[in-house]
């Protein structure tokens, strides 16, 4: 990784992993890549496309079609798919719904994972999703790993997505996190686990400052 400081941030859905890794960004000048966003911008073309999620021809071509890039806009990380600006609609639900299902393919995850490290080998940088600490970035100099109670990620969640969805319902959000929950922590390709070194932040009573205090505490000994 050379001299480059990486910050890996892994976690359950709605943890707030993106929230500390865009504030812990801004505050370290460090550039933040959003993992979740390049699953969720591939899913998006999946959808678009008709991708038949069993036909492995299919899906490399698909991917060979996929171009993500990452751009700083008024202090907010934006991602285009093929040069179209997605930022808003990958958070749609049915986005929402098939992006641990897209994520758990193993070409999808080769390819994204490749993409990912090249990223982070000339810069400082944090990311987030399921598998920074363990398989993207092992070696990286600080890891977390963010859980929450899950009732608090789903109202989280729902206060987050309600204002653009009015008729969504509390418990439809719920479901939607124990289900990809469920599939992010079995299935056989980069399961969501903690890594033996990463360090718990449970942030169900954190204040988004209070984790932020906390990550920066755990990223000083590395700062030059």
């Amino acid at each position: 990784m050379g001299n480059n400081i990486v910050i890996a941030i892994d976690g359950y859905s709605s943890c707030g992993k993106s929230t500390l890794a865009k504030a812990l960004a801004k505050n370290l000048h460090f550039i933040y890549i959003d993992s979740g966003a390049m699953y969720r911008a591939v899913t998006l073309y999946f959808l678009r496309n008709d991708i038949d999620l069993k036909d492995h021809e299919q899906i490399i071509a698909a991917l060979h079609n996929i171009h993500l890039n990452f751009h700083s806009r008024d202090y907010q990380t934006h991602i285009s798919l093929n040069d179209e600006e997605v930022s808003d609609e990958i958070r749609q639900m049915p986005v929402s719904e098939n992006v641990s299902t897209v994520a758990a393919l193993h070409d999808v995850r080769i390819e994204m994972v490749k993409q990912q490290q090249r990223m982070g080998r000339s810069k400082n940088i944090v990311m987030d999703g399921r598998d920074i600490g363990t398989i993207v970035f092992p070696h990286a100099q600080v890891k977390l790993f963010m859980t929450a109670d899950p009732l608090v990620r789903a109202k989280r969640r729902f206060m987050e997505l309600s204002p653009k969805n009015p008729d969504i319902t509390l418990e439809q959000v719920f479901d939607n996190l124990a289900h990809r929950d469920y599939q992010d922590t079995t299935r056989e390709e980069s399961p969501l686990i903690r890594a033996h070194d990463a360090i718990i932040l449970d942030n169900t009573n954190l204040t988004p400052a209070e984790q932020l205090a906390f990550a920066i505490g755990k990223v000083k000994p590395f700062l030059k």
